[in-house]
């Protein structure tokens, strides 16, 4: 039987949707979810590698925001059945469906294989 979610896990799930709000993530996410539609990985290569440019600065907070998320429910931080009530994490499968086609070449191409990892699990 699943750990009955807290109040500490509800005023988690509502700091997490504050950080959302915030403006410069706000633009980050609307150009995630918007404007970047990747058709290989070279197209998520050409951002991820285009240091210092705007969208790689969003491309960084959005990924890095649901990551870090995703990471405090694999580790019991925050509790699952809550995060994945529907409105709470839609946003981070989303993102995740974008990337995921092309996950395995970028990250050879990166030697990374880490890029993701916590939201796949």
């Amino acid at each position: 039987m699943a750990k009955k979610a807290t109040a500490h896990d509800a005023n988690l799930i509502l700091k997490l949707y504050d950080l959302r709000r915030e403006a410069e993530m706000r633009k980050a996410r609307n150009w995630y979810m918007i404007e970047f539609w990747p058709q290989s990985a070279d197209d998520i290569l050409k951002v991820a590698n285009a240091f210092p440019s705007q969208e790689n600065a969003w491309m960084r907070q959005v990924g890095g925001y649901w990551d870090m998320v995703a990471a405090l429910v694999l580790h019991g931080a925050l509790n699952e059945d809550l995060f994945l009530q529907p409105g709470i994490c839609g946003e981070m499968f989303f993102i995740f469906a974008k990337v995921h086609p092309f996950l395995k070449e970028v990250r050879e191409k990166m030697n990374n294989p880490e890029i993701f990892a916590n939201i796949e699990r």
